[in-house]
Parts: structure tokens; sequence; C-alpha cells
């Protein structure tokens, strides 16, 4: 009986702070971590663009979103042809503060590069509890750090999330 009352407000409470209809580019050169990952972010209600690198993730949004701009990316730190994660991410934020996750297997990924640049750094196995915790972290900090898109709905949820 307890451990179903927690499992309900486990999910009440995902559900309430749930990225819905985020726009998020995931790019890793994994087809199944690619597949997992786009699969698992769509059921908790994202738009989401998947490639294998850079390169595609830009053809693909442009193809399918009109050029829009993601909302979050989240990245494999180890890419192939010698780029990394944070190679994709600063071409595709363009300048722009987008949030992202940077995901990797490597303990010695460089954090002061990671963290100067306000990556979420995440490392392997990520499960989805704590991708989901990422993501809405992730989103919540660009939206209140950023003081655009601050419409009275987001920082209701904002502050829903809160509580």
């Amino acid at each position: 009986m307890i451990r179903g009352f927690l499992h309900q407000a486990l999910v009440m409470k995902a559900t309430r702070t749930a990225p819905v209809a985020k726009l998020v580019v995931v790019i890793d050169d994994d087809p199944l971590i690619l597949e997992a990952t786009g699969g698992l972010l769509r059921s908790w209600g994202c738009r989401v663009v998947t490639a294998q690198s850079c390169e595609e993730a830009l053809m693909r949004l442009a193809e399918t979103e009109a050029g829009r701009r993601p909302d979050v990316i989240v990245s494999d730190y180890q890419l192939s042809r010698g780029m990394t994660g944070v190679d994709a991410i600063e071409r595709l934020r363009g300048g722009f503060p987008i949030p992202a996750l940077l995901i990797s297997g490597d303990a010695s990924s460089p954090r002061c590069d990671v963290g100067s640049q306000g990556y979420h750094l995440l490392y392997k196995p990520v499960n989805a509890e704590r991708l989901h915790a990422a993501l809405v972290a992730a989103s919540v900090t660009a939206t209140v750090g950023s003081g655009e898109g601050l419409s009275a709905e987001s920082v209701s949820k904002w502050a829903a999330s809160l509580a």
C-alpha cells in the first residue's frame, strides 16, 4: 500500500515537472542510445530530434522544425571523427544560451571545461530518473537565469515544482 502511494506521488511529481513540448536535440553516435533516449523523451511529452552528429542535427532541425532553436541539447561527450559533445553543443547553440546535458562514460572528462560553459555533466550509466531530473533542472535554470520566456504559466509551473 505504502509503495503504491509513493510510486503514485513520484508519478504525480514527474508529471507536474515534465518538460512537455520542449524541443530536445539528442546527439550520440550510437543508434541504439539515440533510439532509447529519443523514445524516453517522447514518452515525457518532448519533441525530439535525434542525430548521430552535429551536422545531422542541424540538417534535421532545418527540415523538421523550420530551423527552430532547441530548448535543450543532450549530447554524448565522445562523438565520432574526433568531435566532442562540447563542440557539438557550442555549434548548435550558435551564441544563444541553450541549456545542455553532456553525458560521459569517462570519469576523466574535463570538469572545468564543462562547468565553465554551463553544461550539466552526467556520467554513464544514466537512468531515466537522473535524466529527467537533469532535464528539468536545466530547463528551470535556463528559464530563470535568462529572464526570457517567463510567462505567468511558466513561472507558475516552476513554483509548483519547488513545492
